[in-house]
């Protein structure tokens, strides 16, 4: 079997899912992040896939986004169209019957997820991802922005997990954190290209 052809990088990463808060937390830091994300997303000419909504978080990396020229898909459940007041003039709107198919969606548009701060939700829909990577059913990236330490405790209940033993090898948690807005894109990128070397390494000749 002949080895994969190398791909663009770019055609490989034109999505990026953010999971974040409906509302701006209590740092004025977290709403300055999340619109610096966006403009370095729209910059980066990356797709931006959230949540939907108007308000929050996802209202203010949604704006900074189309503020900037980027492209957005906001993905929302119905029932959620008014409490999160669905922000309408996104490029892409897909309102669902229900969270899962919301996450569902979310999923398939998205080439890799990033999480800004937020409450149960936000966390929720990460450990999701980090759950379905752990059990080998995806290997998108997975990276946590750890503004002013915010997943610090998350990130303290990992390690606390693997001397456990819960997290053992076989079932490691794919997750990255990093402080800066302009690691963001580089780290995804790289951690796609590790997937995508791995990927040609396994079905190259020489494995045969």
């Amino acid at each position: 079997m002949a080895a994969m052809p190398d791909a663009p990088m770019q055609n490989t990463l034109k999505n990026i899912c953010v999971y974040c808060g409906s509302g701006n937390g209590r740092n004025p830091v977290y709403a300055q992040t999340a619109r610096a994300l966006g403009v370095a997303l729209a910059e980066a000419n990356i797709g931006l896939v959230y949540g939907g909504g108007s308000i929050g978080l996802m209202g203010e990396i949604a704006r900074s986004v189309m503020n900037a020229g980027g492209y957005v898909t906001g993905i929302i459940p119905e029932f959620l169209s008014q409490q999160e007041l669905m922000l309408k003039d996104v490029q892409e709107l897909i309102v669902t019957h229900s969270m899962h198919e919301r996450k569902q969606v979310m999923f398939e548009k998205s080439d890799a997820f990033v999480a800004l701060p937020g409450g149960v939700g936000t966390l929720e829909e990460l450990v999701e991802q980090l759950t379905w990577s752990q059990l080998g059913q995806h290997s998108k990236p997975c990276v946590l922005m750890d503004i002013k330490e915010f997943w610090a405790p998350f990130l303290s209940l990992i390690e606390h997990m693997r001397r456990e033993a819960f997290i053992r090898p076989g079932l490691e948690v794919h997750l990255t954190a990093v402080k800066n807005v302009e690691d963001v894109i580089p780290v995804v990128r790289n951690l796609v290209a590790a997937t995508l070397d791995s990927e040609r390494d396994l079905i190259s000749p020489e494995k045969f």
